[in-house]
């Protein structure tokens, strides 16, 4: 994303949409700039506001008039009046950025919008996490925060050392050249975005090994880290992860409990 300094008249309403504070001011050119390197192109400034298309010389004329005589005239706050936020042709690998931090663009490897991941939400059709198993989310970055991939890959590959099973079905699995290592493609490691989700899949005694790992790692790495896990209720409905988290430390919460109400579940019949 950038900012036409020819349309821009600095009146700073796009500085509070932005979610990762990518957008300033520059006193020396007295326009708004975005700081392309903070910037995880989830186009939130350009769809986020309304847009008129003032003509910019006039608006400024305006603006000097209303300094010298000392009362204000300012865009609503909502709006930028010459339309001057252009979004740019994203090439590989910027373009990454955008394919996990715009909620509105669907994912090439799974057609998800968003970070393109389902995670094991769906696993009563999926079928990813079978009796046994556990399933386990963890999510890097937040608005404000954001995550590069440099920071994923030190986590993928602390994971990969205890021989998790990546989920294929996930964004950041896809990117990477060495599931067995955990390792991501080199030339995005240093591509920042929102968030990103890395799925993995572990028998459920080696829930808290994995836990274990995610947590030392987590202390050295300079993003947020959110980490989630699911498994099967047994035949009685009893959620065989509780007793094992709470031994961990963790209070247990069933957050989302799925039926497969209309729908063919896996495993019918059997």
């Amino acid at each position: 994303m950038r900012i036409d300094p020819w349309k821009c008249v600095a009146c700073g309403n796009c500085i509070p949409v932005c979610p990762m504070g990518a957008i300033y001011i520059d006193p020396a050119i007295h326009r708004a700039v975005v700081n392309e390197d903070e910037c995880v192109e989830c186009f939130a400034c350009y769809r986020g506001m309304s847009k008129e298309h003032l003509w910019p010389p006039m608006v400024r004329g305006i603006r000097r008039l209303a300094r010298a005589f000392r009362f204000r005239f300012d865009p609503e706050p909502d709006i930028c009046p010459t339309d001057a936020i252009v979004p740019q042709e994203l090439a590989w690998p910027r373009i990454v950025r955008r394919a996990f931090s715009d909620p509105q663009v669907p994912h090439e490897s799974t057609g998800i919008h968003g970070r393109g991941t389902a995670e094991v939400k769906t696993n009563d059709v999926t079928g990813r996490v079978g009796e046994g198993e556990a399933g386990l989310v963890v999510e890097f970055g937040r608005p404000g925060v954001g995550a590069r991939f440099r920071e994923i890959q030190r986590m993928t590959e602390a994971l990969a050392g205890l021989g998790v099973e990546f989920e294929g079905k996930n964004p950041v699995t896809s990117l990477m050249t060495d599931r067995a290592r955990g390792l991501i493609r080199e030339e995005i490691l240093g591509e920042k975005v929102l968030s990103a989700i890395v799925e993995i899949k572990v028998a459920l005694d080696a829930v808290p090994a994995v836990l274990a790992r995610i947590r030392e790692v987590a202390r050295g790495l300079e993003t947020v880290v959110a980490v989630g896990v699911s498994t099967r209720c047994d035949a009685e409905g009893n959620d065989p992860l509780a007793e094992l988290l709470a031994e961990e430390g963790y209070p247990a919460y069933r957050g989302k409990t799925n039926l497969g109400l209309g729908r063919v579940t896996v495993g019918a019949g059997r």
